[in-house]
């Protein structure tokens, strides 16, 4: 129908069939074609063959037994492995519940999920819009769907969000993993722009946590709402705190409302999610200084908290944002709108983010310092905005 020639399918282990086929329809086609090549993920290798999934993104390994070598230390969980702990324990008391991902299962952290409610679990495949159109039917079923997908690929569902969720503010939850740079995968990885292109859609509560433990809170929150919440959270390790094993105990979190961790006169710090704990500790090196620095977690990127900012914002005079996102648009262009439509005028402030270019590969560490939000870049950020 679309008038392509169709050729296949052919073996794509077959490296001369393959290279043959390929020469032979650049050489005589005369218009469109579509080869149909068929390939076996990890062949040769049977461990990968066995488990593709597990071997779709590998560290260092066993390469008799196919396991991972694990590190030889404990590790703080991470945010992926919290959330899909606690998703499945609040499962098991909301029949209501559904997960959704798009051929991301073990990646976002849904296989205990899917393993345990296989009636309620769907992986839609490479697919994001139809993932969240699918949640919003459910949704206005009476459902409660949590849509998990790494930032860089809810940006294919932009349309589906608007226009399936929030316009008829369903209650849908998207799990926004891998918000922030994610090391070596590079520039088509990095969820670094999600903050800007969400924060302008209207009905859509955004959330980010500190740590792994605030995740859970958000989690819950999100499904006590009857509209849709985003919450963002980044790839890797979370701050090691202790996590509330059981759901039905985790407290749900006030709409809009911040939270005050430190409290000074000078300087006000703003981070947003993981960028709490290096402001943190940049808000400390400055104190060794003689420098006093508030520091706010925001929680809520929107609604943000407008009066504890300003206020704070008010007393310090300057300020400071820190996100893992792009500048452009982001967290900190919300604060200069919020000061802007209270006539907070007067407020030296400075963002610190993502320059407008694409990020290169490189471990997350060495991205956050070259990006210059890491706390000790921070804290050279304070000194010169004071100074």
């Amino acid at each position: 129908a679309f008038k392509f020639d169709y050729i296949g399918p052919i073996d794509g282990h077959n490296l001369k069939d393959l290279q043959e086929t390929l020469e032979t329809v650049r050489d005589s086609a005369e218009g469109p074609a579509l080869i149909h090549v068929l390939t076996k993920k990890g062949k040769g290798y049977e461990p990968a063959e066995l488990t593709p999934d597990a071997f779709h993104g590998v560290g260092p390994f066993n390469i008799e037994t196919g396991l991972v070598i694990k590190k030889p230390a404990p590790v703080p969980r991470t945010y992926t492995e919290v959330f899909g702990s606690t998703l499945t324990d609040i499962g098991h008391k909301h029949n209501k519940v559904v997960a959704i991902s798009a051929a991301m299962v073990a990646g976002t952290g849904l296989s205990s999920f899917a393993k345990t409610f296989p009636d309620r679990f769907f992986d839609v495949g490479i697919a994001e819009q139809h993932g969240v159109t699918f949640a919003a039917g459910l949704a206005a079923q009476g459902m409660r769907p949590v849509v998990a997908i790494y930032s860089t690929f809810f940006q294919r569902a932009m349309d589906q969000i608007i226009h399936d969720i929030c316009i008829p503010n369903l209650p849908v939850i998207l799990a926004i993993d891998r918000a922030g740079v994610v090391g070596d995968d590079g520039p088509t990885h990095h969820g670094v722009f999600d903050i800007s292109f969400l924060r302008f859609i209207p009905n859509l509560v955004i959330m980010a946590p500190k740590d792994e433990a605030e995740l859970q809170r958000m989690l819950v929150t999100g499904l006590h709402r009857d509209g849709p919440t985003a919450i963002r959270y980044p790839r890797g390790a979370g701050e090691n705190v202790e996590i509330q094993p059981e759901s039905e105990k985790i407290p749900v979190l006030a709409i809009g409302r911040a939270e005050l961790m430190r409290e000074g006169t000078d300087i006000l710090l703003l981070p947003i999610g993981n960028r709490v704990a290096p402001a943190l500790r940049a808000a400390e090196e400055l104190a060794l200084e003689g420098i006093s620095a508030s520091v706010i977690n925001p929680r809520f990127i929107k609604p943000l908290d407008a009066e504890l900012i300003c206020s704070q914002a008010a007393k310090c005079k300057c300020v400071i944002t820190i996100e893992d996102n792009s500048a452009t648009g982001g967290f900190g262009s919300s604060i200069l709108e919020l000061f802007s439509s209270r006539k907070l005028f007067g407020i030296k402030t400075e963002i610190l983010g993502y320059g407008d270019a694409f990020i290169e590969q490189g471990p997350q560490k060495t991205l956050w310092e070259n990006a210059g939000i890491d706390a000790g870049s921070i804290a050279v950020a304070a000194r010169n905005l004071l100074n």
